[in-house]
């Protein structure tokens, strides 16, 4: 065939070209340029992002005729070889069809002989891993000290499937996946050369449906190509491809974000009749939704989402009236059905099954906003029920001889004709010497914080006042680490401050000391009680002796 391939007629011919690697290409130059380049080479890293392509121009480098040199003529008798894959001195060669012990070995008697014209015989090993084990063990002496005519190249998609002693003898080389942007940019740049006209969210398309590949997003261009002469719409660009529109999947998640079903199962409809596989569909929507989760979050989005800037925008503007709890809540839902999605016979079903199920769920509360409501909840109901003992206390005035009770605190009591108070006040101020009364004392304090703080009052309910000095309260907390944690928390410790201070009529530093909780103490002994128990069990020596003398274990004691 006369007609050349758009990923085999624009492969980079120098280090300058590649896109996106420069951290290998910058590395390999300066390496050449100082004459330090290893006689074993790895390239790791996934499919189509320039692995085999960097190996053939590191060939060139070493063999072009004004060389080594870290830009290859590109025109000399070695160069022109390697380009069209003919070069005597440059063997590029299989992994997975030449994996055996007895080609390897062929190799190796090979190599002692000197290049046909060029200063190095270059052996190039694509997908290195799929080498048998015997084949990686005859290569390694020769790996380690090979003639000085010689070099290695090795390339593979899988570097954990590769002996540890052939990578110790490599220097290794980590390609990485090409980002959306650069790809968009390099296919853009081929259409110009080509006399081709793409619209810009194509190009987009063509390289997410790439994975970071740039042969395969130039491959995927290729075939858009092939069906029209000048030029292409982006809707028969989707045809071609059998992608799902971008749109179409804002649409989806903006009718899940409103909670409209209805909406949903029409454009999931809509979806399945054009053909599109749906359990594609449900990856994409899983990223659409950490990519929401991530814009919301609002740090290093750039960095990642490897999205457009006009699909980040639309993202972000979708996110700004959800709460980050509510994306949480439908991302860990949608996560945890995949495995449903994936092993599904009838995807459709499947899918309409878990988004009917997800809106049955209620929206998730931040932890802050819930507590704040059972606040006020509890005042609410101890407003209820001040209202409902001072009607009772009213209806007493009719008998003289009936009194009201006495308020909390120690305050005199109110004579029934009185008016109810919303709070007893406070007793006033203490000096240094007053240390007699300090658990009533701590009693009225945690009373008051009751009524207005709950929440506070469930961890203060072990704590007990140690001393009362003239401008600090020593307070004894009993629990555990998070106990502590949520009484420092600022909310609650000015909260804390605040009461103390209107009690004593002065502001007051709060000094909290702990004090382990017995229980929590007991539960560590007997936790490492069990641990100790379990080692016992395990260690061999009780295993052998049951065995031998076939015995039974009864008890296990810790001294």
């Amino acid at each position: 065939m006369s007609y050349l391939v758009l990923a085999r007629k624009y492969r980079p011919q120098t280090f300058e070209q590649v896109v996106e690697q420069d951290h290998i290409t910058r590395t390999l130059s300066n390496a050449i340029a100082a004459s330090r380049v290893a006689h074993a080479i790895l390239f790791s890293g996934p499919r189509g992002t320039g692995k085999t392509t960097v190996a053939r121009i590191l060939a060139k480098a070493m063999n072009c005729k004004k060389g080594p040199s870290a830009i290859p003529c590109n025109a000399c008798r070695s160069c022109t070889e390697i380009t069209s894959g003919h070069a005597v001195d440059v063997y590029e060669i299989d992994g997975a069809s030449n994996n055996s012990v007895d080609q390897v070995r062929e190799l190796r008697e090979n190599i002692k002989y000197m290049p046909a014209h060029s200063p190095y015989k270059i052996y190039i090993i694509d997908e290195v891993h799929m080498l048998s084990t015997p084949a990686f063990n005859a290569l390694l002496k020769t790996l380690e000290e090979p003639p000085p005519h010689v070099m290695f190249i090795f390339a593979t998609t899988e570097p954990h499937k590769i002996p540890i002693t052939i990578l110790s003898r490599c220097q290794r080389h980590d390609f990485k996946r090409i980002k959306l942007d650069s790809i968009s940019m390099h296919l853009g740049s081929i259409c110009d050369q080509e006399g081709f006209d793409l619209a810009e969210e194509s190009f987009s398309i063509i390289a997410r449906e790439a994975s970071g590949s740039m042969r395969d997003a130039i491959s995927l261009l290729d075939q858009v190509m092939s069906c029209s002469p000048g030029s292409i719409s982006h809707a028969q660009l989707l045809d071609i491809l059998g992608v799902i529109d971008r749109k179409l999947l804002f649409d989806l998640s903006a009718s899940i974000l409103r909670h409209d079903i209805t909406a949903v199962l029409d454009i999931l409809d809509d979806i399945y009749d054009r053909g599109h596989d749906l359990k594609k569909l449900y990856a994409d929507l899983l990223e659409h939704f950490r990519n929401l989760l991530v814009v919301k979050l609002g740090k290093k989005i750039g960095k990642l989402v490897d999205l457009p800037e006009h699909e980040i925008d639309v993202l972000d503007e979708q996110a700004k009236p959800i709460s980050v709890a509510v994306l949480n809540q439908i991302f860990d839902f949608l996560f945890s059905q995949e495995a449903v999605i994936r092993f599904a016979i009838q995807p459709k079903l499947a899918l309409e099954t878990i988004f009917i199920r997800m809106f049955q769920i209620q929206p998730a509360l931040p932890i802050d906003d819930l507590i704040a409501k059972l606040d006020h909840l509890r005042q609410e109901l101890a407003g209820k029920s001040t209202i409902g003992e001072d009607a009772r206390t009213a209806s007493q005035t009719m008998d003289p001889a009936k009194v009201s009770a006495p308020l909390t605190g120690g305050q005199p009591t109110r004579s029934a004709g009185q008016a109810p108070a919303e709070v007893a006040p406070l007793p006033s101020g203490l000096t240094d010497d007053s240390q007699k009364d300090l658990s009533g004392i701590w009693n009225t304090i945690y009373e008051r914080i009751s009524q207005k703080n709950p929440s506070l009052a469930a961890n203060l309910s072990k704590c007990k006042l140690n001393r009362v000095a003239k401008n600090r309260l020593e307070i004894e907390v009993v629990g555990n680490g998070f106990t502590v944690n949520m009484i420092q928390r600022e909310k609650n410790l000015s909260f804390l401050k605040q009461i103390c201070s209107d009690y004593f009529g002065e502001e007051k530093q709060i000094i909290l000391t702990t004090q382990t909780d017995p229980n929590e103490e007991n539960q560590k002994k007997k936790s490492k009680n069990n641990l100790l128990k379990q080692k016992a069990l395990s260690h061999p020596l009780v295993a052998d002796a049951i065995e031998i003398f076939d015995g039974k274990l009864i008890d296990v004691k810790i001294e």
